[in-house]
């Protein structure tokens, strides 16, 4: 599995010129990786979320304020784009994907080995 992310900026708005900034992340899967997704049914598979309970006062305001971002294996597979005001915001969303599929191809290296037996010496 391979990681693809693209970043790129624009300018919103006419007086302001406000920057906003655009992460895509999509994996490139072997033909053996696309299998193991469909064999053991991970499309659905939420492999991260910055949606959970973001608290209360200002500092769950101004993470409630950050861009919502779900991504699950059929994301990773299709292409996600998220849209972040600023490159801090960005970089934290590109590590926490980055992480996630770090995670992920853990669970597809699992996959090819649930037949036979496996030691582990220490």
């Amino acid at each position: 599995m391979k990681l693809l992310l693209t970043r790129e900026q624009a300018s919103k708005g006419l007086v302001s010129k406000k920057i906003e900034f655009k992460l895509t992340a999509r994996a490139s899967l072997s033909d053996d990786e696309k299998s193991k997704i469909d064999r053991y049914k991970m499309g659905d598979l939420l492999l991260y979320t910055n949606l959970e309970d973001r608290g209360s006062g200002a500092l769950g305001a101004i993470s409630r304020a950050m861009s919502g971002v779900e991504l699950r294996v059929n994301d990773l597979v299709h292409g996600k784009s998220v849209t972040c005001k600023d490159i801090l915001e960005m970089m934290g969303i590109e590590n926490q994907i980055r992480g996630a599929c770090e995670q992920f191809k853990l669970m597809l290296d699992a996959a090819s080995g649930f037949e036979g037996e496996t030691v582990i010496e220490y």
